[in-house]
């Protein structure tokens, strides 16, 4: 059993910042990737950024590229997503995922998943 806990979304205007952080757990689990989707109402799910402490890289998304920035504690399994001037499209429900393996912006990439957290930008 592996678990992927998410917490700091809420409701916050826009240009506003506000800081996701993800756990994960598991008795043999060893998260290789860990990183952030985003899925808004009527829209798939996409890639928001990731990273791999194998390879010793990050990924971000171009949509958020400059605003959004992921770090990191491979050896406590934690990821943040710092998230800065928000602007309303913005808005969506946003899932932690890991794999103990490479990772990648497709979700099959990952095997693991968190509930998500809503995140919601206002005007």
């Amino acid at each position: 059993q592996v678990q992927l806990i998410e917490s700091g979304g809420g409701l916050v205007q826009a240009g506003g910042s506000l800081r996701l952080s993800c756990t994960a757990s598991g008795r043999t689990f060893s998260a290789r990737t860990m990183g952030w989707f985003r899925q808004a109402p009527g829209k798939e799910r996409e890639f928001v950024a990731a990273v791999s402490w194998r390879i010793g890289v990050a990924d971000v998304a171009d949509s958020v590229k400059g605003r959004f920035t992921i770090s990191g504690d491979n050896a406590k399994k934690l990821v943040y997503l710092h998230m800065n001037n928000l602007k309303p499209e913005d808005t969506a429900v946003y899932y932690c995922a890991a794999s103990s393996a490479s990772g990648a912006r497709t979700i099959s990439g990952y095997a693991y998943w968190g509930q998500g957290t809503q995140v919601t930008v206002s005007s």
